[in-house]
C-alpha cells in the first residue's frame, strides 16, 4: 500500500482551507440576475453543501503541476456546477425519481420539474463561463483546452452516456464490464476531468497528465463502489439522500455483483493503483493521496 506523510501533512487542515475556498467562490458566483426564481433555484442546490471533493481534487492537482489554487477556482466552480446540474437532473422522476438530496428536498421537489430541469441547464451553461469568461490568470490557449475537457464530460462521452446506458440496464443483469463502463462516465469522467483540468490550468506537463489519468480512473471507480457499499449499509440520515434506492430501482451494483467484502477489496485496489501512479510526484502530490484514502474511508 502507498503510505501518505502523514507527519508533514495536516490533511483535514487542507480539506477545511479549500473548502472554504470553493465555498466563497460558489456565493460569489451566482451574484444579482433576474429572474430571481431562477437564480433561487440555481443556489438551492449550489449552495447545499456537501464535501466538494471535485473542486477540491481540481486545486490539488493544479497546485501538484506547479500553479496556484487561485488560478484553479473559477474551473474548479465550474466542475462543481456540472456536478450539481447532474444531481438535480439524476433526482428527476423521469430519471432516478429521488426525494432527498444531501438532506434536503431535492430541486424539483422545491422547485417544480420545469424549474429543476432549467437550473440545471443554467448552471451547465455557467460553468463554460465561468472558465472562457472568469479565468483572467490563466493563458487563453490553457482555457480552450478546459473548455474541451468540460465538454467531453457533460455530454454523451461522459455523464450523459453513462447515464443513458445505467437508465438502460434498470432491471437487467449487467456484467462487470458493462457496470464499470456506467461509472466510468457517470462518476469517473467528472472526476478525472477535474483533476485534468486542475493540471491543465497550470500549464502541465504531458507525463503529469498521463499519470493524473490513472490515478482519476482508481478514484473514479473506487468512489462508486463506496457508494455502492453506503447503499446498502448506510441510513438516509447518514447518507443525506435516500438509502436503499439502488436496490429499489433493482440497479446492478458492486455489492449486487461482487459481495460487500470483494467490493471493498477491489476499492483498495483501485486506490493503490491511483496512488502508486503519482508517487514519482512525492512531496507536491501530498493532498492528492490523502484525498484517494479519504474516498475509501468515508462513510457518507
Amino acid at each position: 500500500m502507498v503510505e501518505v506523510a502523514r507527519s508533514s501533512f495536516d490533511f483535514s487542515k487542507y480539506l477545511a482551507e479549500k473548502k472554504a475556498l470553493v465555498e466563497k467562490e460558489l456565493d460569489i458566483a451566482l451574484g444579482p440576475e433576474r429572474p430571481e426564481f431562477l437564480r433561487e433555484a440555481m443556489r438551492y442546490s449550489l449552495l447545499a453543501g456537501g464535501k466538494r471533493l471535485r473542486p477540491i481534487l481540481c486545486v490539488a492537482a493544479c497546485e501538484l503541476a506547479g500553479g496556484k489554487a487561485e488560478q484553479a477556482l473559477p474551473t474548479a466552480v465550474a466542475l462543481e456546477m456540472i456536478h450539481t446540474m447532474s444531481l438535480i437532473h439524476d433526482d428527476l422522476p423521469a430519471m432516478d425519481n429521488d426525494d432527498l438530496r444531501r438532506g434536503r428536498p431535492t430541486n424539483h421537489k422545491v422547485y417544480g420539474d420545469a424549474i429543476a430541469i432549467l437550473a440545471g441547464d443554467a448552471l451547465l451553461t455557467r460553468a463554460f463561463e465561468m472558465v472562457s469568461l472568469r479565468s483572467p490568470e490563466v493563458p487563453p490557449e490553457r482555457l480552450i483546452k478546459i473548455v474541451g475537457e468540460l465538454s467531453l464530460v457533460a455530454g454523451a462521452p461522459g455523464l450523459v452516456g453513462g447515464q443513458v446506458v445505467d437508465l438502460e440496464c434498470e432491471g437487467k443483469e449487467v456484467d462487470l464490464q458493462t457496470l464499470e463502463f456506467i461509472h466510468l462516465h457517470k462518476t469517473g469522467a467528472l472526476l478525472k476531468a477535474c483533476v485534468i483540468c486542475g493540471a491543465l490550468v497550470a500549464g502541465a506537463e504531458k507525463a503529469l497528465i498521463d499519470a493524473l489519468e490513472i490515478y482519476a480512473k482508481g478514484i473514479g471507480l473506487a468512489f462508486q463502489i463506496i457508494d455502492d457499499i453506503l447503499d446498502v449499509t448506510a441510513s438516509s440520515d447518514v447518507l443525506g439522500k435516500t438509502a436503499g434506492k439502488d436496490l429499489i430501482a433493482d440497479k446492478t451494483t458492486y455489492p449486487k455483483l461482487l459481495g460487500l467484502d470483494e467490493s471493498r477489496k477491489r476499492a483498495d485496489l483501485l486506490i493503490d493503483e491511483a496512488k502508486s501512479a503519482i508517487v514519482p510526484w512525492a512531496g507536491s502530490s501530498s493532498p492528492l493521496l490523502a484525498l484517494a484514502d479519504y474516498i475509501t474511508s468515508r462513510d457518507r
